[in-house]
């Protein structure tokens, strides 16, 4: 059997493919109700994917064979496909191997040699070709994904990165040159909130925001199931909106803003005035779980903060669920109780109650966004440089 590939699909092929791989495996009666298909319509657009293997015909669940001659539900082989995601930071590039619906099989990382683009893309192509390695089994790699913080443009060009001091540097296609494989970048944050939109918070909810805090202050934000984006998205325009009249000042000398009070230097360089001696933003939560009283006063302080911008994430956007990511969501843990009242001190008491979910704060987390991007070029066939046809 040949497997057909993604790209030749459309319309409403495309639609029912596409709806298995986020949300399978569904049964047939599912499927056409969630795409308002007629029955013979769906037997119609599912056959010649079955037939190519796209498509599999999985086993029903065990409450569904209790029922008595259940259908068997369609899915996709997610091992059938793997992806490349990087992420870059200042220092660093973090990579992972993920399959077709993003579970991460492999992670490496990779230090970056400085700034310099050309030396960037020689330690990204380096980290892919030991993640390659980590895939040859599995039938390699398809695509690459890189993720940043700053901006880019048609998934191509980082028009700006400030951690890197970047402007115009075309890296989707010096990616692609250097490994062989189509590649396509996005803003961080953007690759983060897309993950949750296929493969995470977006299976249970429509609509929901993401939060990140580490290095900065990010927020993405899905509506109807549309990711709802700009080209000024890499900006962090969230980075200073005001949380705490009486907090500290960030280095623009915003006075109690979201960069002051919620990111990792801002949480390290405040308790460490506290202490009077420099902590790093682990050492600062260690010492407030510990029961620290200066340190935990300061960090309190940003929990409740935390809470607030939960609380103005889901007022703006009337989400119900809003996911808190980003290296520094252990804030979130360690001020329980802070980042409750927070949260309750912004919200209308008659307002319906927000789920928060709290992702794990490891970089590859960000690394899996940036293989999502690849996924979904992949699958949408969208072009990208290395890509053939």
């Amino acid at each position: 059997m040949t497997r057909t590939t993604w790209a030749p699909l459309e319309g409403s092929a495309q639609a029912v493919a596409l709806e298995v791989l986020v949300n399978g495996p569904l049964s047939r009666t599912a499927l056409a109700s969630r795409l308002g298909l007629s029955q013979a319509s769906l037997t119609r657009l599912t056959k010649p994917l079955l037939e190519s293997g796209l498509l599999v015909e999985a086993e029903p669940s065990a409450s569904e064979a209790r029922l008595g001659r259940p259908t068997q539900p369609l899915d996709v082989i997610p091992e059938a496909s793997h992806f490349a995601g990087v992420k870059l930071t200042e220092e660093t590039a973090y990579g992972v191997v993920t399959t077709l619906r993003a579970g991460v099989v492999a992670e490496r990382t990779m230090p970056l040699p400085g700034h310099d683009p050309a030396g960037v893309v020689g330690a990204v192509a380096e980290l892919v070709a030991a993640l390659g390695a980590e895939a040859a089994g599995r039938g390699g790699l398809q695509g690459v994904g890189v993720s940043l913080g700053g901006n880019t443009r048609e998934a191509t060009v980082v028009t700006r990165a400030p951690f890197l001091g970047w402007r115009d540097v075309p890296l989707a296609e010096l990616v692609a040159s250097a490994t062989g494989l189509p590649t396509v970048i996005e803003n961080d944050v953007t690759a983060l909130t897309e993950a949750e939109h296929w493969f995470g918070a977006g299976r249970e909810h429509a609509t929901f925001g993401l939060l990140t805090i580490g290095a900065g202050v990010g927020f993405g934000f899905v509506a109807d199931r549309r990711l709802v984006t700009s080209p000024e998205a890499g900006l962090g325009l969230v980075g200073h909106h005001p949380l705490d009249p009486g907090g500290p000042r960030c280095l623009v000398g915003h006075r109690g803003c979201a960069t002051a009070m919620l990111t990792v230097g801002g949480i390290s360089g405040a308790v460490s005035a506290a202490v009077g001696r420099w902590v790093g933003y682990d050492e600062a939560l260690d010492l407030a779980a510990a029961g620290d009283e200066v340190a935990r006063a300061v960090v309190d302080d940003s929990g409740r903060a935390l809470g607030v911008m939960v609380a103005a994430a889901a007022n703006f956007t009337t989400a119900p669920a809003v996911v808190i990511g980003g290296e520094g969501v252990r804030l979130a843990d360690v001020t329980a109780v802070a980042f409750a009242q927070g949260l309750a001190s912004g919200r209308d008491p008659d307002a319906s109650e927000v789920e928060v979910i709290v992702r794990p704060g490891d970089f590859h987390q960000w690394a899996r966004g940036a293989a999502v991007v690849a996924i979904q070029a992949f699958v949408s066939g969208r072009p990208a440089p290395g890509r053939r046809g």
